[in-house]
């Protein structure tokens, strides 16, 4: 899979649709924080998918921006991958990248909206590849 230059922004993105889309299309390094099988630490859910966020990035909630890693199987504590897709949640400033392995198929974006079912709500967030 090849990089390519990000998609541009609107002066209408929110802060962290901004710095999100910079990251679609470029090779992406992700520290597992929640790697899968694990449990949300106040709201108990199971990671369906391994979770985890790029090291030196403040988002606005004042954390480093988040990613999913999709496409392997066991829990990790670091991936490395390309980022395919952002999910744009609605009346929430905190946007999460899609992070798959190089070289992976691309998920269309109900295989993604079935891979992150278990944290994001139907209806309250959008699928962006551009």
């Amino acid at each position: 899979m090849s990089s390519t230059a990000p998609p541009p922004t609107s002066d209408d993105d929110s802060v962290s649709l901004k710095m999100a889309r910079g990251y679609l299309g470029r090779s992406v390094e992700l520290t597992i924080d929640r790697p899968l099988g694990s449990r949300h630490p106040v709201h108990g859910f199971r990671y369906e998918a391994n979770y985890g966020f790029v090291p030196g990035t403040t988002a606005p909630d004042g954390d480093e921006l988040d990613g999913y890693f999709l496409g392997e199987p066991e829990p990790l504590a670091a991936a490395s991958g390309v980022c395919v897709a952002v999910i744009h949640r609605s009346g929430d400033d905190d946007d999460k990248l899609i992070v798959i392995p190089a070289e992976s198929e691309i998920p269309s974006d109900g295989d993604i909206a079935a891979a992150v079912e278990f944290q994001e709500i139907p209806g309250r967030y959008v699928i962006l590849r551009s």
